[in-house]
């Protein structure tokens, strides 16, 4: 899919022109276009052709001189601009720019006053406490870059669920149309909607494997072919380690359920097998007495062969889900379809980039019965937050929607209100009360520790007017730990107070994590599914990475609030 490349090329035409100390506001408009593009679902290249430069700019977020890239790139492959900023960097400062806690201006100081131009030697010279003599950085900032390189190396090689899914999707969808392809899935960790992903792996039915593995090597995009057999197949598509392999018919269910894993999760299952004399393996389920196959043409065989309930893909990490499935309690889970809103999103009224009644439209298509417009405050400078002035402004338009669209959508008053570092809340409790739903998030300092932090987000959930917590541990994946807090303590808190947890849906965020999504089930703690959504685009595409974590932490609908109709969300809000 050229929409991740394009975004990733942009981001580095960001990263480069931050270093070199380009205008802020070039800088913003080559991330907003990435973060937009990383999240769109139409293929780039499908609208480019379609339209060129004055289709592409009906997205929000694209102007004309990006559009015009992104045309380049569609028709050449490359982009003009990116490749001359990139001559202009010794390459190993890009690869610099990838280690969280580490800005573009920090890397910009220690390559011109220390000569400094990869990682390792920025990691001595941190070590070797040589940053300190830099005007503007310290003890504190060489801790941050030590930390930083040590969570890149943990992170690189790894791809966002956002990135690999579609990446996978696409292939499936190009293999499909190949007459030899009779069936296939994807499998390993992709199939069990894990946050981050090492590679993708892919099954398939074929009588005529040859065919299937001439298409797979054949791709578009294809870098590297590191192994092509008569079964079995290895590419790297565009950054991305791919593996595919051909199965018999009888074993496919067997294979899928080996190769989705997990590890763990498959000994459990061996185990199992072991108990009632069966041998299970990717090729089906035997008998080790006889060698009679007795399962593994679908994927229920193997779990029907050991006496279990089908155990969906999202649970298999050994986490309970074995002894679940003995005793038939394996939850329903959450489906996409069970969403009827979406109670974060941000509009032009803060640093969002469309209207309300856009983002109303986008709302109706999708089938929602409420969308809740929860705009930044006044703290929150870079996104041109909301006072008590600007909110009333807002309602007015707020209103008129509602009217509007009266029996299709309704438009929920919102706000997504700062908590500050002093435990108070960025607007006052007049202002709040007012609001349909009130969202609050920590923003800033995120290195207050444990029981300061605790405490900050604890005092918000006790403010009688706040709904919900969004983001809790304010993670960005690859990029920002979460900070230090009490889970156990806020989820506690939480179900005292009647408080929801946000499950933010924002690929890089996933915030709470299945982890903590799993806990706030035990306690009884309701979680709401948004997506924090900065344009219509984001709203439409990112929820379905919500909703799959959700499934990782054993979520029902029962569990998550905007699963609720608007009379019965209204009704629990109040409470």
């Amino acid at each position: 899919m050229i929409n991740l490349d394009i975004a990733r090329i942009f981001d580095e035409i960001a990263d480069i022109l931050e270093v070199k100390g380009d205008n802020p506001f070039r800088v913003r408009a080559y991330r907003r276009a990435a973060r937009t593009i990383e999240t769109l679902t139409q293929d780039l290249k499908v609208i480019a052709e379609r339209g060129g430069v004055d289709e592409l700019k009906k997205i929000p977020g694209i102007g004309e001189g990006i559009a015009r890239k992104i045309v380049e790139i569609v028709q050449t492959g490359d982009c003009k601009k990116h490749r001359e900023l990139t001559r202009e960097l010794p390459p190993g400062l890009l690869e610099m720019l990838a280690i969280p806690r580490v800005g573009p201006k920090t890397i910009a100081k220690v390559h011109d006053e220390l000569g400094v131009s990869s990682i390792a030697e920025l990691e001595a010279a941190a070590k070797q406490h040589k940053l300190r003599g830099i005007s503007g950085l310290g003890a504190k900032v060489e801790e941050n870059i030590l930390k930083g390189i040590e969570q890149y190396r943990r992170y690189r090689g790894r791809k966002l669920l956002s990135e690999a899914l579609p990446r996978a999707e696409s292939i499936l969808e190009e293999l499909k149309k190949r007459d030899a392809v009779e069936r296939i899935t994807i499998a390993g960790s992709l199939r069990r909607m894990r946050e981050t992903i090492g590679d993708i792996d892919i099954l398939v039915v074929s009588k005529r494997p040859k065919e299937v593995m001439d298409a797979f090597t054949s791709l578009e995009g294809v870098e590297d072919v590191v192994a092509k057999g008569d079964t079995k197949s290895s590419i790297v598509l565009k950054g991305m380690d791919v593996d595919l392999r051909v199965v018999d018919a009888g074993s496919f269910g067997a294979a899928v359920h080996y190769f989705t894993g997990s590890k763990h999760h498959n000994i459990r299952i061996r185990e199992l097998g072991v108990k009632r004399g069966l041998k299970i393996n990717e090729y089906g389920v035997f008998r080790v007495d006889t060698g009679e196959k007795v399962g593994g043409e679908n994927e229920r065989d193997v779990f029907r062969c050991v006496g279990l309930a089908y155990i969906p893909p999202e649970l298999r990490e050994d986490r309970g889900e074995v002894e679940a499935a003995q005793e038939n309690r394996i939850p329903e889970l959450i489906e996409l379809k069970d969403i009827k809103g979406d109670l974060h999103v941000h509009t032009k009224w803060s640093d969002g980039k469309n209207s309300v009644e856009e983002m109303a439209s986008t709302a109706i298509a999708l089938g929602y019965e409420y969308v809740a417009v929860a705009d930044h405050s006044p703290a929150v400078g870079i996104a041109g937050g909301m006072d008590e002035a600007k909110i009333k402004k807002r309602q007015v338009e707020i209103d008129s929607v509602n009217e509007q669209f009266e029996g299709e959508i309704r438009v929920l008053s919102s706000v997504e209100v700062d908590i500050k570092s002093d435990f108070s809340l960025d607007l006052p409790d007049d202002t709040l009360k007012e609001l349909d739903v009130v969202v609050a998030a920590v923003h800033s300092k995120f290195t207050q520790d444990k029981a300061t932090m605790t405490k900050r987000i604890e005092t918000a959930m006790e403010n009688e007017h706040v709904d919900i917590i969004a983001h809790p541990t304010g993670r960005i994946l690859g990029k920002r730990e979460p900070y230090e807090v009490d889970m156990e303590r806020l989820m506690e808190v939480a179900k005292d107070t009647g408080t929801i947890m946000e499950l933010n849906s924002f690929p890089d965020r996933l915030d709470l994590n299945d982890i903590h999504c799993r806990m706030a089930k035990d306690h009884g703690v309701p979680i709401a599914i948004s997506t924090d959504a900065h344009d219509a685009m984001q709203m439409r595409d990112v929820i379905r990475y919500g909703v799959a974590t959700a499934r990782r932490g054993w979520l029902e609908a029962r569990d998550v609030v905007n699963t609720r109709g608007m009379e019965e969300l209204l009704n629990l809000l109040k409470g």
